[in-house]
């Protein structure tokens, strides 16, 4: 197994630290956890929305206990990465050390999306989805991007 000072470290950034980077988070320890050291943060955190706990719960992994943290909690860590998962946390992410590295992957807002609870939890299977994704493809994916 590799040492934790030998992962990359990622932080997933978005508005409510509620879904999107709670997802990728819990995508990142579960998948990519031998090469990753994964958190998450929000710039207006909002609480851990139950949506995106259940649906996590669907495929396995468990976020129950995952907590919604401002960024500036995080600040003190000297992170590789940061990965804005929407624009309005891409236009808000504080100024980080000089080594970060930033990457923009904006996904869209499931707590936007009105209707039925099949409705609301087809959105939040296919972020979700697209966000286990995107993650598969760490850390390739990361060390390729143009910031």
């Amino acid at each position: 197994m590799t040492e934790t000072k030998d992962k990359i470290k990622v932080l997933f950034l978005c508005t409510g630290n509620s879904c999107r980077s709670q997802i990728a988070e819990g995508w990142a320890r579960q998948l990519k956890g031998d090469v990753i050291e994964a958190y998450s943060a929000g710039v207006r955190p909002s609480g851990v929305n139950t949506w995106a706990v259940k649906v996590m719960a669907e495929a396995g992994v468990d976020i129950l206990e995952h907590t919604s943290k401002h960024v500036d909690e995080l600040l003190g860590l000297d992170f590789d990465y940061v990965v804005t998962l929407c624009d309005n946390a891409k236009e808000q992410c504080p100024v980080l050390q000089s080594k970060t590295k930033m990457i923009h992957k904006a996904f869209e807002d499931p707590t936007l999306v009105v209707g039925s609870e099949e409705q609301i939890m087809a959105a939040f299977r296919m972020l979700r989805d697209d966000i286990r994704a995107f993650i598969e493809t760490m850390p390739g994916s990361l060390r390729s991007q143009n910031c």
